[in-house]
C-alpha cells in the first residue's frame, strides 16, 4: 500500500478506533467483574509484564545512554520509591549520556 495522505490518515483512523475500542471494552469487561485478591493480583502482575516487555527490548537493543538510563531509574527507584522521581532520573541520564 503506497503512502499517501489518505492511507495515512486511514492508519491513524483504525489505530484510534482499535485504542477505543480496547478501552472502552476493557472498561466495560471490569465493571462487570468484582474485583477480589484474585483479580487484584492479576491486574498488577500484567502492569509489570507489560513493563517488562517494554524495557527489556530497550535494555537488549538499546545504546549505552538507554542502559544507562535503565539503571538510573531502578537505582533511583529502590532509593526513593516514587515513579516521576525514577523516570526523571532516567530521562536525565539519557539526556545527559547523548549531551556528552
Amino acid at each position: 500500500m503506497p503512502l499517501t495522505t489518505t492511507t495515512a490518515l486511514l492508519a491513524i483512523l483504525i489505530m484510534a478506533l482499535t485504542t477505543f475500542t480496547t478501552r472502552i471494552g476493557g472498561a466495560i469487561i471490569m465493571s462487570r467483574i468484582p474485583i477480589g485478591p484474585k483479580v487484584e493480583r492479576f491486574i498488577n502482575a500484567m502492569a509489570g509484564s507489560v513493563l517488562v516487555a517494554v524495557i527489556v527490548p530497550l535494555a537488549a537493543q538499546g545504546d549505552w545512554g538507554a542502559r544507562f538510563a535503565l539503571l538510573a531509574t531502578l537505582v533511583a527507584m529502590l532509593i526513593v520509591r516514587k515513579p516521576l522521581i525514577a523516570i526523571t532520573a532516567g530521562v536525565a541520564t539519557a539526556a545527559l549520556w547523548r549531551l556528552v
